[in-house]
């Protein structure tokens, strides 16, 4: 039995291409108000594998082995915030960056509701 290393290899390599997206773990860039954010992750991403042969001196036995494998971790990090020309980042593992997301909600309704009245 021969493995293609390098074939395995790339098809893994195209998978982990086509999942490790930001829209894969929080989703899209979104607007809420005047803000506009972008979430932000980290991606972890480890490989390995390995093979081998074996012929036994009393036996006519013969032994062909290979083996790969590949783990990879996503998790959000924080987000990037605009408004107008002005840009934040409010990291997601900080309990200040989450305070300060909560912080800004009311203001945000606020304005959302200050805007559906000047509409009607």
């Amino acid at each position: 039995m021969e493995t293609n290393f390098d074939q395995l290899l790339d098809k893994v390599s195209q998978h982990v291409k086509d999942i490790v997206k930001t829209e894969t773990i929080v989703g899209e860039e979104f607007t809420l108000g005047e803000f506009t954010c972008k979430p932000v992750i980290k991606v972890g991403l480890g490989f390995a594998s390995g093979g081998g042969k074996g012929v036994a001196d009393k036996s006519t036995c013969h032994g062909d082995g290979g083996g790969a494998g590949a783990g990879m971790g996503m998790a959000p990090v924080g987000f990037l915030v605009t408004k107008g020309q002005e840009i934040s980042f409010l990291p997601t593992s900080d309990k200040k960056g989450l305070q300060a997301i909560f912080d800004k909600v009311p203001d945000l309704i606020e304005k959302i509701i200050e805007m559906k009245k000047e509409k009607e």
